[in-house]
């Protein structure tokens, strides 16, 4: 998967949500290239913006898009943790 490739799927990820892709494309890419560099690192489109632990049950949830939701920054700011995901 490249780039755009990602960036579309998660566009078609927020299509029916009440979340929307950041507009900031400069912010978008740079986690495009974390999530990538990630999956070329550890086989997993894993996170840039979480740390690792190393075990697979905990790095699964690491997968990006992670469950963002039940984040607090989710609940105050209405962004998730890297802000790649914006409220509607």
């Amino acid at each position: 998967m490249n780039k755009e490739q990602l960036r579309k799927a998660w566009e078609n990820f927020t299509e029916k949500n009440d979340f929307i892709l950041n507009p900031d494309r400069k912010h978008v890419d740079t986690i495009i290239e974390g999530v990538l560099i990630n999956e070329k690192k550890h086989g997993l489109k894993l996170c840039p913006c979480r740390l690792r632990d190393r075990t697979k049950e905990r790095d699964l949830e690491l997968i990006c898009p992670c469950n963002f939701k039940i984040q607090s920054t989710w609940k105050e700011r209405g962004d998730c943790w890297c802000g790649l995901f914006v409220k509607r």
